[in-house]
Protein backbone atom coordinates (compact mmCIF):
# COMPACT_ATOMS: atom_id res chain seq x y z
CA UNK A 1 0.00 0.00 0.00
CA UNK A 2 1.44 3.23 -0.99
CA UNK A 3 2.21 5.82 1.76
CA UNK A 4 -0.42 8.91 1.66
CA UNK A 5 2.34 11.18 2.83
CA UNK A 6 4.50 10.82 -0.08
CA UNK A 7 4.62 13.26 -2.46
CA UNK A 8 2.77 12.43 -5.65
CA UNK A 9 3.65 13.40 -8.96
CA UNK A 10 2.44 16.65 -8.73
CA UNK A 11 3.96 17.89 -5.84
CA UNK A 12 6.45 20.71 -5.43
CA UNK A 13 9.35 19.44 -3.89
CA UNK A 14 10.34 21.65 -1.00
CA UNK A 15 13.99 22.02 0.13
CA UNK A 16 15.22 23.46 3.24
CA UNK A 17 18.83 24.81 3.99
CA UNK A 18 20.37 24.62 6.88
CA UNK A 19 22.43 27.84 5.79
CA UNK A 20 20.99 31.25 5.30
CA UNK A 21 23.44 34.16 3.90
CA UNK A 22 22.26 37.39 6.06
CA UNK A 23 21.81 41.09 4.48
CA UNK A 24 24.39 43.03 5.97
CA UNK A 25 23.27 45.55 8.42
CA UNK A 26 23.70 49.09 7.93
CA UNK A 27 22.80 50.52 11.24
CA UNK A 28 22.10 54.59 11.22
CA UNK A 29 23.77 57.20 13.21
CA UNK A 30 22.62 58.42 16.42
CA UNK A 31 23.48 60.98 19.00
CA UNK A 32 22.09 61.16 22.56
CA UNK A 33 22.99 60.51 26.20
CA UNK A 34 23.46 56.66 25.80
CA UNK A 35 25.42 57.39 22.46
CA UNK A 36 27.55 60.02 23.95
CA UNK A 37 28.45 57.41 26.97
CA UNK A 38 29.00 54.95 24.48
CA UNK A 39 31.72 56.90 22.59
CA UNK A 40 33.56 57.94 26.45
CA UNK A 41 34.11 54.11 27.29
CA UNK A 42 35.55 53.96 23.63
CA UNK A 43 38.21 56.47 24.07
CA UNK A 44 38.54 55.30 27.81
CA UNK A 45 39.21 51.80 26.53
CA UNK A 46 41.58 52.37 24.03
CA UNK A 47 43.25 54.95 25.45
CA UNK A 48 44.47 52.21 28.09
CA UNK A 49 44.98 49.59 25.73
CA UNK A 50 47.43 51.86 22.70
CA UNK A 51 48.60 53.84 25.57
CA UNK A 52 49.64 51.57 28.44
CA UNK A 53 52.47 49.66 26.37
CA UNK A 54 53.70 53.34 26.01
CA UNK A 55 54.02 53.97 29.44
CA UNK A 56 57.48 53.23 31.52
CA UNK A 57 58.15 52.63 34.59
CA UNK A 58 61.61 53.23 35.87
CA UNK A 59 64.25 52.12 32.90
CA UNK A 60 61.38 49.37 31.54
CA UNK A 61 58.29 49.40 30.47
CA UNK A 62 55.54 49.84 32.72
CA UNK A 63 53.03 46.47 31.74
CA UNK A 64 55.20 44.13 29.91
CA UNK A 65 54.56 40.10 29.62
CA UNK A 66 58.31 38.69 29.28
CA UNK A 67 57.25 35.20 27.99
CA UNK A 68 60.61 34.49 26.86
CA UNK A 69 62.45 35.12 30.12
CA UNK A 70 59.49 34.30 32.39
CA UNK A 71 58.75 37.71 33.99
CA UNK A 72 55.45 39.60 34.06
CA UNK A 73 55.49 43.33 35.27
CA UNK A 74 52.63 45.02 36.19
CA UNK A 75 53.99 48.59 37.31
CA UNK A 76 55.87 48.13 40.69
CA UNK A 77 54.93 44.70 40.58
CA UNK A 78 57.17 41.13 39.51
CA UNK A 79 55.26 38.42 38.90
CA UNK A 80 56.40 34.56 38.16
CA UNK A 81 54.99 32.02 36.73
CA UNK A 82 54.79 30.49 40.27
CA UNK A 83 52.37 33.66 40.77
CA UNK A 84 49.84 31.94 38.50
CA UNK A 85 47.01 32.01 41.56
CA UNK A 86 47.13 35.85 40.88
CA UNK A 87 45.62 35.24 37.72
CA UNK A 88 43.13 32.62 38.55
CA UNK A 89 41.95 35.34 41.25
CA UNK A 90 41.61 38.20 37.98
CA UNK A 91 39.53 35.59 36.29
CA UNK A 92 37.16 34.95 38.87
CA UNK A 93 36.71 38.59 39.98
CA UNK A 94 36.05 39.13 35.87
CA UNK A 95 33.43 36.05 36.25
CA UNK A 96 31.64 37.28 39.25
CA UNK A 97 31.63 41.02 38.38
CA UNK A 98 29.97 40.26 34.78
CA UNK A 99 27.30 37.37 36.52
CA UNK A 100 26.82 40.80 39.56
CA UNK A 101 26.32 43.21 36.53
CA UNK A 102 24.68 41.31 34.11
CA UNK A 103 22.10 40.24 37.12
CA UNK A 104 21.89 44.23 37.72
CA UNK A 105 21.47 45.75 34.33
CA UNK A 106 21.80 43.23 31.70
CA UNK A 107 24.14 43.24 29.20
CA UNK A 108 25.71 47.09 29.57
CA UNK A 109 29.51 45.32 29.30
CA UNK A 110 28.12 44.35 25.47
CA UNK A 111 26.76 47.74 24.65
CA UNK A 112 29.30 49.62 26.20
CA UNK A 113 32.58 48.16 26.93
CA UNK A 114 32.64 44.48 24.83
CA UNK A 115 36.17 44.65 23.00
CA UNK A 116 33.70 43.77 19.83
CA UNK A 117 31.45 46.39 20.73
CA UNK A 118 34.44 49.15 20.87
CA UNK A 119 36.04 48.22 17.37
CA UNK A 120 32.94 47.93 15.40
CA UNK A 121 31.80 51.35 17.29
CA UNK A 122 35.29 52.60 15.63
CA UNK A 123 34.98 50.77 12.46
CA UNK A 124 31.51 51.94 11.36
CA UNK A 125 32.13 55.49 11.83
CA UNK A 126 35.65 55.32 9.63
CA UNK A 127 32.67 53.61 7.20
CA UNK A 128 30.77 57.17 8.24
CA UNK A 129 33.53 59.28 7.46
CA UNK A 130 33.79 57.84 3.58
CA UNK A 131 30.50 56.21 2.70
CA UNK A 132 27.80 58.92 5.04
CA UNK A 133 25.16 57.79 7.05
CA UNK A 134 23.29 54.65 6.08
CA UNK A 135 20.99 55.69 3.09
CA UNK A 136 23.79 57.08 1.60
CA UNK A 137 25.97 53.60 2.20
CA UNK A 138 22.61 51.35 0.65
CA UNK A 139 23.17 54.16 -2.12
CA UNK A 140 26.68 53.75 -2.80
CA UNK A 141 26.61 49.87 -2.42
CA UNK A 142 23.43 49.64 -5.05
CA UNK A 143 25.33 52.23 -7.55
CA UNK A 144 27.45 50.97 -10.53
CA UNK A 145 31.41 51.14 -9.93
CA UNK A 146 32.99 54.69 -10.59
CA UNK A 147 35.82 57.05 -9.12
CA UNK A 148 34.13 58.06 -6.45
CA UNK A 149 32.72 54.47 -5.14
CA UNK A 150 35.91 53.44 -5.85
CA UNK A 151 37.90 56.17 -3.92
CA UNK A 152 35.34 55.70 -0.92
CA UNK A 153 35.61 52.39 -0.71
CA UNK A 154 39.58 52.23 -0.96
CA UNK A 155 40.16 54.19 1.63
CA UNK A 156 38.06 52.87 3.83
CA UNK A 157 39.66 50.00 3.70
CA UNK A 158 43.19 51.13 3.95
CA UNK A 159 41.84 53.05 7.22
CA UNK A 160 40.65 49.63 8.43
CA UNK A 161 43.93 48.05 7.83
CA UNK A 162 46.06 50.41 9.08
CA UNK A 163 43.64 50.22 12.65
CA UNK A 164 44.04 46.38 12.30
CA UNK A 165 47.77 46.47 11.65
CA UNK A 166 48.19 48.99 14.61
CA UNK A 167 45.87 46.85 17.04
CA UNK A 168 48.11 43.56 16.14
CA UNK A 169 51.17 45.94 16.86
CA UNK A 170 49.90 47.21 20.04
CA UNK A 171 49.36 43.25 21.27
CA UNK A 172 52.37 42.49 20.75
CA UNK A 173 54.31 45.15 22.42
CA UNK A 174 52.15 43.81 25.66
CA UNK A 175 54.90 40.77 25.21
CA UNK A 176 57.74 42.51 23.28
CA UNK A 177 59.24 45.53 24.77
CA UNK A 178 57.59 48.02 22.15
CA UNK A 179 60.10 50.74 22.03
CA UNK A 180 62.20 47.32 20.46
CA UNK A 181 59.17 46.04 18.36
CA UNK A 182 58.85 49.36 16.68
CA UNK A 183 62.40 49.78 15.71
CA UNK A 184 62.30 45.70 14.32
CA UNK A 185 58.90 46.92 12.55
CA UNK A 186 61.40 49.82 10.66
CA UNK A 187 64.30 48.10 9.92
CA UNK A 188 61.93 45.14 8.79
CA UNK A 189 63.56 42.90 11.29
CA UNK A 190 60.72 41.64 12.81
CA UNK A 191 60.68 37.97 13.83
CA UNK A 192 58.60 35.75 12.97
CA UNK A 193 56.30 34.86 16.05
CA UNK A 194 55.60 38.73 16.23
CA UNK A 195 55.21 39.08 12.69
CA UNK A 196 52.44 36.26 12.54
CA UNK A 197 50.70 37.66 15.80
CA UNK A 198 50.93 41.08 14.52
CA UNK A 199 49.37 40.01 11.28
CA UNK A 200 46.91 37.58 13.45
CA UNK A 201 45.56 40.05 15.63
CA UNK A 202 45.11 42.61 12.97
CA UNK A 203 43.11 40.22 10.58
CA UNK A 204 41.19 39.30 13.40
CA UNK A 205 40.37 42.68 14.36
CA UNK A 206 39.67 43.87 11.14
CA UNK A 207 37.43 40.95 10.08
CA UNK A 208 35.36 40.74 13.78
CA UNK A 209 34.98 44.79 13.87
CA UNK A 210 34.98 45.45 9.64
CA UNK A 211 33.16 42.82 8.36
CA UNK A 212 31.46 40.00 10.96
CA UNK A 213 29.89 42.69 13.55
CA UNK A 214 26.72 41.65 14.96
CA UNK A 215 27.27 37.77 13.88
CA UNK A 216 30.45 37.77 16.45
CA UNK A 217 27.77 39.04 19.19
CA UNK A 218 25.06 36.80 18.06
CA UNK A 219 26.15 33.53 16.69
CA UNK A 220 29.68 33.42 18.14
CA UNK A 221 29.88 34.86 21.35
CA UNK A 222 28.73 32.43 23.97
CA UNK A 223 27.39 35.25 26.69
CA UNK A 224 24.51 35.77 24.32
CA UNK A 225 23.30 31.84 25.30
CA UNK A 226 24.01 32.07 29.14
CA UNK A 227 22.90 35.37 30.08
CA UNK A 228 19.28 33.91 30.79
CA UNK A 229 20.74 31.99 33.31
CA UNK A 230 21.56 35.22 35.28
CA UNK A 231 18.58 37.75 33.97
CA UNK A 232 15.36 37.54 35.93
CA UNK A 233 12.47 39.90 36.06
CA UNK A 234 13.96 42.73 37.91
CA UNK A 235 16.81 42.98 35.58
CA UNK A 236 17.23 46.05 33.99
CA UNK A 237 17.08 45.78 30.25
CA UNK A 238 16.16 48.00 27.35
CA UNK A 239 12.15 47.92 26.86
CA UNK A 240 9.63 48.97 24.78
CA UNK A 241 6.70 49.94 26.44
CA UNK A 242 3.57 48.84 24.61
CA UNK A 243 1.14 50.24 27.08
CA UNK A 244 2.62 53.30 25.77
CA UNK A 245 3.20 52.76 22.22
CA UNK A 246 0.39 50.47 21.24
CA UNK A 247 -1.88 50.46 18.84
CA UNK A 248 1.23 51.98 16.35
CA UNK A 249 0.38 54.77 13.89
CA UNK A 250 2.24 56.44 11.76
CA UNK A 251 1.40 60.19 10.63
CA UNK A 252 -1.15 59.71 8.28
CA UNK A 253 -3.18 57.56 10.32
CA UNK A 254 -3.11 60.54 13.26
CA UNK A 255 -4.14 62.88 10.82
CA UNK A 256 -3.67 66.74 10.68
CA UNK A 257 -3.13 68.43 13.87
CA UNK A 258 -6.54 69.22 15.56
CA UNK A 259 -8.48 66.38 13.68
CA UNK A 260 -10.21 63.55 14.90
CA UNK A 261 -8.97 59.94 14.58
CA UNK A 262 -10.79 57.26 14.25
CA UNK A 263 -9.49 55.52 16.97
CA UNK A 264 -7.01 56.08 19.49
CA UNK A 265 -3.10 55.91 19.21
CA UNK A 266 -0.11 55.34 21.26
CA UNK A 267 2.83 57.01 21.27
CA UNK A 268 4.26 54.63 18.96
CA UNK A 269 4.60 56.72 15.14
CA UNK A 270 6.22 53.11 14.03
CA UNK A 271 8.73 55.03 12.30
CA UNK A 272 11.54 52.12 11.99
CA UNK A 273 13.78 54.25 13.56
CA UNK A 274 14.50 52.24 16.67
CA UNK A 275 15.40 49.23 13.98
CA UNK A 276 17.38 51.36 11.76
CA UNK A 277 20.12 52.30 14.38
CA UNK A 278 20.15 48.41 15.86
CA UNK A 279 23.18 47.29 15.28
CA UNK A 280 22.01 43.51 15.44
CA UNK A 281 18.68 44.38 13.62
CA UNK A 282 16.29 43.62 15.47
CA UNK A 283 13.17 45.06 16.57
CA UNK A 284 12.63 45.88 20.30
CA UNK A 285 9.09 46.00 20.08
CA UNK A 286 8.99 42.87 19.67
CA UNK A 287 10.06 42.08 23.47
CA UNK A 288 12.90 40.77 25.26
CA UNK A 289 15.80 39.13 22.47
CA UNK A 290 18.93 37.16 23.15
CA UNK A 291 20.34 39.57 20.29
CA UNK A 292 19.95 42.75 21.92
CA UNK A 293 23.50 44.05 23.35
CA UNK A 294 21.75 47.31 25.21
CA UNK A 295 23.50 49.63 23.63
CA UNK A 296 20.45 51.78 23.47
CA UNK A 297 20.87 53.22 20.75
CA UNK A 298 17.33 52.68 20.15
CA UNK A 299 16.44 54.46 23.28
CA UNK A 300 18.42 57.55 22.47
CA UNK A 301 16.88 57.75 19.32
CA UNK A 302 13.21 56.98 20.46
CA UNK A 303 13.38 60.08 22.63
CA UNK A 304 14.38 62.33 20.41
CA UNK A 305 11.23 61.11 17.76
CA UNK A 306 9.55 61.86 21.22
CA UNK A 307 10.76 65.27 21.44
CA UNK A 308 9.54 66.09 18.12
CA UNK A 309 5.94 64.39 18.76
CA UNK A 310 6.24 66.81 21.90
CA UNK A 311 5.46 63.99 24.02
CA UNK A 312 7.17 62.36 27.50
CA UNK A 313 10.66 60.56 27.07
CA UNK A 314 10.79 56.64 27.54
CA UNK A 315 8.80 55.24 25.21
CA UNK A 316 11.89 53.15 25.04
CA UNK A 317 13.83 52.87 27.90
CA UNK A 318 15.77 50.75 30.72
CA UNK A 319 13.50 49.08 32.86
CA UNK A 320 12.54 45.28 34.13
CA UNK A 321 9.96 43.07 33.49
CA UNK A 322 8.33 43.87 36.79
CA UNK A 323 8.64 47.37 36.12
CA UNK A 324 6.88 47.58 33.34
CA UNK A 325 4.07 45.07 34.28
CA UNK A 326 3.09 47.10 37.49
CA UNK A 327 4.25 50.12 36.70
CA UNK A 328 7.07 50.42 39.33
CA UNK A 329 8.83 53.70 39.77
CA UNK A 330 11.94 54.49 39.61
CA UNK A 331 12.57 53.93 43.63
CA UNK A 332 10.43 50.73 43.77
CA UNK A 333 12.66 49.57 40.73
CA UNK A 334 15.74 50.29 42.47
CA UNK A 335 14.70 48.63 45.73
CA UNK A 336 14.77 45.62 44.01
CA UNK A 337 17.94 45.36 42.74
CA UNK A 338 19.49 44.20 46.28
CA UNK A 339 18.01 40.87 45.97
CA UNK A 340 19.32 37.29 46.98
CA UNK A 341 21.40 36.53 43.51
CA UNK A 342 23.01 40.29 44.00
CA UNK A 343 23.48 40.11 47.45
CA UNK A 344 25.66 36.57 47.06
CA UNK A 345 27.70 37.99 43.67
CA UNK A 346 28.31 40.62 45.79
CA UNK A 347 29.75 38.84 48.60
CA UNK A 348 31.54 36.55 47.01
CA UNK A 349 33.02 39.18 44.58
CA UNK A 350 34.26 41.14 47.84
CA UNK A 351 35.82 37.88 49.46
CA UNK A 352 38.11 37.24 46.58
CA UNK A 353 38.75 40.74 46.35
CA UNK A 354 39.76 41.16 49.90
CA UNK A 355 42.02 37.64 49.68
CA UNK A 356 43.87 39.39 46.01
CA UNK A 357 44.61 42.61 48.12
CA UNK A 358 45.55 40.68 51.42
CA UNK A 359 47.53 38.35 49.53
CA UNK A 360 49.02 41.02 47.13
CA UNK A 361 49.80 43.16 50.46
CA UNK A 362 51.46 40.19 52.15
CA UNK A 363 53.57 38.82 49.41
CA UNK A 364 57.24 38.32 49.88
CA UNK A 365 59.23 40.51 47.84
CA UNK A 366 61.28 36.42 46.66
CA UNK A 367 60.27 33.16 46.17
CA UNK A 368 61.33 30.12 46.36
CA UNK A 369 60.66 26.66 44.86
CA UNK A 370 62.84 23.18 46.30
CA UNK A 371 63.19 20.49 43.60
CA UNK A 372 65.19 16.96 45.33
CA UNK A 373 68.09 16.03 43.27
CA UNK A 374 66.54 13.07 42.05
CA UNK A 375 70.17 11.11 40.57
CA UNK A 376 71.14 11.15 43.69
CA UNK A 377 68.29 10.89 46.69
CA UNK A 378 70.85 9.72 49.15
CA UNK A 379 74.05 8.55 49.93
CA UNK A 380 77.13 7.93 52.91
CA UNK A 381 80.00 10.47 52.05
CA UNK A 382 83.38 10.43 54.37
CA UNK A 383 82.72 9.76 58.11
CA UNK A 384 79.64 8.20 57.68
CA UNK A 385 77.66 11.18 57.14
CA UNK A 386 74.86 11.31 55.05
CA UNK A 387 74.33 13.52 51.95
CA UNK A 388 71.30 15.07 50.42
CA UNK A 389 71.22 17.11 47.20
CA UNK A 390 68.75 19.87 46.53
CA UNK A 391 68.34 22.51 43.65
CA UNK A 392 66.59 25.29 45.08
CA UNK A 393 65.25 28.34 42.77
CA UNK A 394 65.62 31.71 44.20
CA UNK A 395 63.59 34.30 42.46
CA UNK A 396 64.16 38.02 43.44
CA UNK A 397 61.17 39.67 42.99
CA UNK A 398 62.03 43.20 43.40
CA UNK A 399 63.91 45.48 41.17
CA UNK A 400 66.86 45.72 43.58
CA UNK A 401 70.19 43.75 43.94
CA UNK A 402 69.38 41.51 46.71
CA UNK A 403 71.80 39.06 48.48
CA UNK A 404 69.96 35.86 50.59
CA UNK A 405 71.11 33.44 52.86
CA UNK A 406 69.77 29.26 52.68
CA UNK A 407 69.52 27.81 55.96
CA UNK A 408 68.25 24.58 57.03
CA UNK A 409 66.44 23.26 60.04
CA UNK A 410 63.86 20.55 61.42
CA UNK A 411 66.09 17.86 62.40
CA UNK A 412 68.86 17.37 64.70
CA UNK A 413 72.52 17.66 63.34
CA UNK A 414 71.56 19.18 59.86
CA UNK A 415 74.44 21.28 58.07
CA UNK A 416 74.77 22.52 54.39
CA UNK A 417 77.66 21.40 53.06
CA UNK A 418 79.17 24.99 52.76
CA UNK A 419 77.80 28.14 53.54
CA UNK A 420 75.23 29.17 51.20
CA UNK A 421 74.60 33.11 50.12
CA UNK A 422 73.14 33.79 47.18
CA UNK A 423 73.58 37.69 45.51
CA UNK A 424 70.54 38.37 42.83
CA UNK A 425 70.48 41.25 40.46
CA UNK A 426 66.93 42.98 39.58
CA UNK A 427 63.93 40.68 38.80
CA UNK A 428 66.38 37.86 38.30
CA UNK A 429 65.84 33.98 39.23
CA UNK A 430 68.80 31.31 39.15
CA UNK A 431 68.75 27.84 40.25
CA UNK A 432 71.44 26.39 43.54
CA UNK A 433 72.42 23.40 44.01
CA UNK A 434 72.73 22.71 48.14
CA UNK A 435 74.01 19.61 49.91
CA UNK A 436 72.82 19.35 53.06
CA UNK A 437 74.48 16.36 55.59
CA UNK A 438 73.77 14.96 58.77
CA UNK A 439 76.66 13.34 61.03
CA UNK A 440 76.39 9.50 61.76
CA UNK A 441 75.06 10.13 65.46
CA UNK A 442 72.04 11.98 64.43
CA UNK A 443 71.27 9.81 61.56
CA UNK A 444 71.49 6.66 63.58
CA UNK A 445 68.69 8.24 66.39
CA UNK A 446 65.85 8.01 63.15
CA UNK A 447 64.74 5.44 60.77
CA UNK A 448 65.35 4.93 57.54
CA UNK A 449 63.04 6.84 54.99
CA UNK A 450 61.87 10.38 54.08
CA UNK A 451 61.71 12.79 57.29
CA UNK A 452 60.03 16.20 57.50
CA UNK A 453 62.62 18.97 57.59
CA UNK A 454 62.23 23.07 56.69
CA UNK A 455 64.61 25.16 54.16
CA UNK A 456 64.59 28.92 55.33
CA UNK A 457 65.98 31.55 52.72
CA UNK A 458 66.67 34.94 54.25
CA UNK A 459 67.23 38.29 53.00
CA UNK A 460 70.55 39.64 54.17
CA UNK A 461 71.28 43.69 54.13
CA UNK A 462 68.34 46.10 53.70
CA UNK A 463 65.37 44.93 54.14
CA UNK A 464 67.20 42.26 56.23
CA UNK A 465 64.38 39.76 58.41
CA UNK A 466 61.88 38.77 55.76
CA UNK A 467 62.51 35.35 55.02
CA UNK A 468 60.27 32.29 53.36
CA UNK A 469 60.31 29.27 54.76
CA UNK A 470 59.92 26.12 52.44
CA UNK A 471 59.14 22.46 53.19
CA UNK A 472 60.96 19.40 52.39
CA UNK A 473 62.43 15.98 52.98
CA UNK A 474 65.89 14.41 54.18
CA UNK A 475 65.75 10.89 52.85
CA UNK A 476 67.70 8.24 55.20
CA UNK A 477 69.36 5.01 53.40
CA UNK A 478 68.48 1.72 54.66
Amino acid sequence: MPDPTAPGPGDATQVIRLYRSEDKIHPRAVDGFYARWRWAFVALTQLVFYGLPWLDWGDRQAVLFDLEARRFYIFGLVLYPQDFVYLTALLMISAFGLFLFTAVAGRLWCGFACPQTVYTEIFMRVEHWFEGDRNARLRLAKAPWSFDKLWRKSGKQLVWIALGLWTGFTFVGYFTPIHTLGREVFALGLGPWETFWVLFYGFATYGNAGYMREQVCKYMCPYARFQSAMFDRDTLIVSYDPVRGEPRGNNAKRGKKGEERAAPLGDCIDCGLCVQVCPTGIDIRDGLQYECISCAACVDVCNGVMDKMATPRGLIRFDTENGLEQRLSRAQRWRRVLRPRVLIYTGVLLVICSALLWSLASRHGFRVDVVRDRASLARLVEDGWVENVYRLQVMNATESPQRYRIEAEGLPGLVLAQATTVDLGPAEARWVAVALRMPPDSAGQLKPGAHPMRWRISRVGAGSGESVVEKSTFVLPR
